[in-house]
Parts: structure tokens; sequence; C-alpha cells
């Protein structure tokens, strides 16, 4: 299409559309966010959206055929490339950047270069690793090693990209993988029965937590087919990852310790043994949350600033739920948390344009809210876990939906300030 040709507000629509899908955004707030910017931008259009998770269908009623626009190449964006479109929906939603432009601004969101690719997903899984080995006070020896796993995890998952068919192998691979190398160490130093967080830690970059609860969220949506098919996708890697722990468990003789099991406010305050064997004091609890949110930020590509605003969001997050458990128990602390982070993202994103709720919440929301809990329960395989796990989602399902209730109730409108130029990278 030549630049002078006009293009179809269906086609920038569309385009739009694709582009949150691969954003992460959910197929009910991408719906809802298409209906949005063709009511401020073509409010004279009759169109409406059907979409799925990998295509979006934009049609005018009596109309034979749709216009069908189908997501990227099945790489998801990077965090700085789904501000970057968060930010371009609530321009259009204002008025300030005209359907024709679309199509020229979603090639550029596609095409910002993140640096360093492989060094920094390397680097983010090492350190997302033990950071959550930190938070969930693995002992010293556990930490190290989930550090060293954690990168060979990301060396997997970098190497595999490119494969489509290994998507499914992957995360029985990488669990294997986790499992037999803490085996073969706790076996080597005889460490006897070793914390489930040493084991699942390193894959906790491959726990579809987000999927699964955006397919809870979708389904109480009634976006039925979507939702059901995400959550049947998201219990099969589960399922795989699980099968990939216990075979590994199998071979090695890992005996794994079932009071390990926990959510972030149950955590024990028992220190351990001495020397490398001594579990970290939980007064360096926050300092692990750190470290996990600069490795969620070098593993999606956040940016100096993102992932700044990432270690904010992600201190309150813990802050929270460890001044709410001991009060409401894990299950509902997390729902209660979730609601008021959304809440707060959705007034961050109001008050400046840098921060879009979908960046500042989904990387709470990915690993310190639901995190490993299905995986946790699975490979645990203790029934106390196992319903746990159900009510976590359901939990954190409810607390956002209510979130964002309140925050449309409450209007939080705030005029979004004009942009000139061309969309600046975030750094």
């Amino acid at each position: 299409m030549s630049p002078s040709e006009p293009v179809s507000p269906d086609v920038a629509l569309g385009e739009l559309g694709a582009l949150l899908l691969d954003s992460g955004v959910s197929v009910t707030d991408v719906r809802g966010t298409l209906e949005r910017v063709r009511d401020a931008a073509a409010p004279r259009q009759d169109l409406a959206f059907a979409v799925l998770p990998e295509h979006v269908l934009v049609s005018r009623p009596g109309v034979p055929g749709a216009t069908t626009v189908a997501s990227g190449d099945g790489s998801d964006l990077t965090f700085r490339q789904s501000a970057h479109a968060s930010r371009l929906a609530r321009r259009l939603e204002a008025g300030q950047v005209e359907l024709d432009l679309v199509p020229s601004h979603v090639a550029h969101i596609r095409g910002i270069p993140r640096r360093r690719p492989v060094l920094q997903r390397t680097l983010g899984g090492a350190l997302l690793a033990s950071g959550l080995a930190v938070l969930f006070r693995c002992p010293w020896w556990a930490v190290l090693l989930a550090l060293v796993v954690g990168a060979l995890v990301s060396a997997i998952v970098i190497a595999t990209d490119r494969v489509r068919a290994a998507a499914a192998v992957v995360p029985f691979l990488a669990a294997l993988v986790s499992t037999l190398t803490v085996g073969v160490v706790a076996d080597r130093l005889d460490l006897g029965a070793v914390p489930l967080f040493a084991v699942c830690a390193p894959v906790a970059l491959l726990v579809p937590g987000a999927l699964i609860t955006n397919a809870l969220l979708e389904l109480t949506a009634a976006d039925i087919v979507t939702g059901a098919s995400r959550l049947m996708y998201g219990l099969i890697m589960l399922g795989f990852m699980a099968a990939g722990i216990f075979t590994g468990a199998a071979v090695t003789g890992l005996r794994v310790d079932p009071r390990s099991a926990a959510l972030v406010g149950e955590t024990s305050l028992v220190t351990g043994h001495g020397g490398w064997e001594a579990v970290p004091p939980l007064w360096l609890s926050p300092f692990g949350v750190v470290v996990l949110a600069i490795g969620i930020g070098l593993s999606f590509g956040s940016g100096f600033r993102l992932t700044v605003g990432t270690i904010v969001v992600m201190l309150c997050t813990y802050g929270a739920l460890m001044v709410l458990s001991p009060f409401l128990g894990s299950t509902v602390a997390t729902g209660v948390t979730a609601g008021l982070l959304f809440l707060a993202a959705r007034v961050l994103e109001r008050v400046t344009l840098a921060v879009p709720a979908t960046v500042s919440f989904q990387p709470a929301f990915l690993l310190l809210v639901p995190g490993t809990v299905g995986l946790v329960a699975l490979a645990s395989f203790d029934a106390q876990a196992l319903a746990a796990a159900p009510m976590v989602f359901l939990s954190l399902c409810i607390g956002t939906k209510v979130g964002a209730l309140v925050a449309d109730a409450l209007r939080i409108t705030r005029p979004i300030p004009a942009v000139t130029g061309s969309i600046r990278v975030i750094r």
C-alpha cells in the first residue's frame, strides 16, 4: 500500500488489535479497546470485532466477509514495545492519532530494537531464578544453583525460540534439566530433602501463570472458546513441567521437602543450618524481590525506566501480601492485593503515559501473585496445595475484576497529555 493511499478503518483497527494481542492483552480487553477506539476515531463506521488468540476479525453487520488480521510471527513483544502499544491505543482513544497513521505506528513499534537480547535474556533468567529462591528462602546453595540453572534454562529457551514445534517440549525439557541438576548436586553433597523452589525457581520463567489467569478472566467475560483453549494450553504446559520434575526426581532419587510448598506471606521463619545450608534471613526477602524484578526486566526487555517501575510495583505487592496474609490468609490476600494493584496501575496509567497498566501490573501479576502456584501444587502432589491452587487463581481473577470495576466507577479518565512528533523509545 502506497503512503498516499488511505488506510481502511477495518485494516487499521485490525492491526491495532493484533499488536495488542502480541502485547499479552486478553481478548476481552482487546475487543473493549477496539470498540473505544472505533467510537473515538471512527464514530460513523459501523464495525464489529471478533478477537481470537491469534487473529482479529473486523466486520460490518449486514455486509458479507470480514477483514482478518493475524498477530505477529508467534513471538511476544517486549515490555517496552507493549508500553508503546498501550500508549498508541490510549492516544487513539483520545483522538490524538488518526487511524490512517496506525499502520506506520504499528510498524515502528514492532521494529523497536532490543539491545543484546541473548545476553539480557540469559542474565535475566539467572537473576529471576536466584531472586525467587531468595524470596522463598531457599538455602544459599540453592540460591547459587538457581542462578546457574536459571541461565541454563534461558539458554535452552533461546535456542528453541524459533522452532515452533519445540514449544510443547521446552517446558518438559527445562523442568527435567533443572531437576536433574538439583538432584545430582543434592546427592553428591548429601543434602537430603530439598526445598521445592530450588527446583521450581529456575523454570519460573516458563510457568504460564498469567496465561491461566487471563484464561479465567476471559471465561468470566463470556469469551468461552478463547478462555477454554488458553486454559487447556496452560494446564498442558503445567503438566509437562510437572512431568519433567517427576522424571528428573525419579532418575536422581531427589526428595522434595513437602513443607516447602508455600506462597508469598507463608515463608517459614526457620533459619536452618549453618554455612551454605543456611536460609537467607527474612530481611533479605525485599532484596530478593528487587533481584527478581531486575530479572523480569531483562528477560522481557523492559528497559531502564520500566524496570525501575517494576521494582517499585513488586516491592509494593510484596509488602501488601506480607501485611495482609497473616490477617486474611494467602488466598484472600492475593485477591485483595490484585484488586489494589490493578486500581493503582490504572491510576498511574492515567497520570502519565510512561507506565501503562499492562506493563506495571503484569510483572507482579505474572510471578509474585500467581507465580508458580500451579506448578508447585502439581510437583508437590499435596492434596492441600492442589486444592489451594485453583482458589488462588480465582481469588486473583475476582480481585482484578473488582479493581477494574472500581477504576471504571471512579471514572479515572484524566486527560492524556498531548504528545507531538514520533513515538519515543522508552529506555
